[in-house]
């Protein structure tokens, strides 16, 4: 599948800037007002997908249809510390209901024990398990737990187990995305895999931030005000 490579301009926005975004909700709270509002924001500014919690995938892809955006989900969520093959079993029941991008957490704990096998064999499960229903796997590394080397490591795992992208965060661990991180994560994987930022990323000002270290998506529940901003600033 192709990834997303513009190129970050000063003033990016509109459509271009929309094309970047996983507008995103997966509070555990969230209920099926605030899903549906989710996916009406998505449709009106033409977000590139909305990321909800695997309970609500099947009513946003009814809720988006025929449209331009598609639905994202979670697997292994937020903690990353469940059996590979439960990992990928999600990943197919949600690419069944048509999800057709998964975002997996890492098995943070085998990766810090030194424990690379385990961490490859977690990727790749959900990554076949994606791609046989034509969907693509982003690999959550949760980098606020992990150090520089640990952090190229896995983006190397996931590159050789053929995942799509690399994720800075679930945004729910100790802090989100930052520049330095999204920066290393982009010259360990090259240009031909993805990098999502996400965790904290809350203005226009953020989101250029992200996007010009290396970021070609971005998981932000603050997508509506960053986009208020950007057209602010393409009129100022």
């Amino acid at each position: 599948m192709s990834i997303l490579t513009q190129s970050a301009t000063p003033h990016l926005s509109g459509r271009d800037l929309a094309r970047y975004i996983d507008h995103t909700v997966l509070k555990p709270e969230a209920v099926e007002a605030q899903i549906v509002q989710l996916c009406e924001e998505a449709q009106r500014f033409h977000f590139m997908a909305v990321c909800v919690n695997p309970v609500w995938v099947k009513r946003c892809v009814s809720l988006l249809s025929g449209g331009d955006t598609c639905v994202a989900t979670v697997a292994g969520f937020p903690l990353g510390a469940t059996l590979p093959e439960v990992k990928a079993y999600e990943a197919q029941q949600l690419v069944a209901v048509g999800a057709r991008e998964i975002d997996m957490v890492i098995n943070i704990g085998a990766l810090k024990g030194g424990d690379h096998a385990l961490v490859a064999r977690d990727i790749a499960a959900v990554v076949q398990a994606a791609r046989v229903g034509g969907a693509i796997t982003k690999v959550i590394i949760e980098a606020a737990l992990l150090n520089d080397e640990e952090k190229k490591t896995v983006c190397r795992l996931a590159c050789e187990t053929g995942a799509e992208f690399v994720k800075t965060s679930t945004g729910f661990s100790i802090s989100g995305a930052t520049a330095h991180d999204v920066t290393l994560m982009r010259e360990v994987v090259g240009p031909n895999v993805g990098v999502k930022a996400a965790g904290g990323i809350k203005t226009y000002a953020d989101a250029l931030t992200m996007i010009a270290a290396g970021a070609n998506r971005l998981g932000v529940s603050a997508s509506v005000k960053i986009m208020q901003e950007a057209e602010q600033a393409a009129s100022a």
